[in-house]
């Protein structure tokens, strides 16, 4: 019965070994898809915050305030 008992043991250290690197896994493809589109839309984001300086000019009123 001691056998058996070392066994379950065995297999439950392994079970959570295996929920670890499961987890590990992925949490590491979720990070690489968040830079890859990162690095896929900075063009436009770039191409934006140019326009948005292009367009931030002052009016200068012509009443003379």
């Amino acid at each position: 019965m001691s056998e058996q008992t070392k066994l379950q043991e065995q297999e439950k250290d392994n079970f959570v070994l295996y929920v670890v690197l499961a987890t590990v896994v992925a949490v590491g493809a979720i990070f690489a898809v968040k830079l890859s589109e990162n690095e896929k839309f900075e063009p436009i984001k770039e191409q934006l915050e140019e326009e948005h300086r292009l367009m931030n000019i002052r009016v200068i009123s012509e009443s003379g305030d």
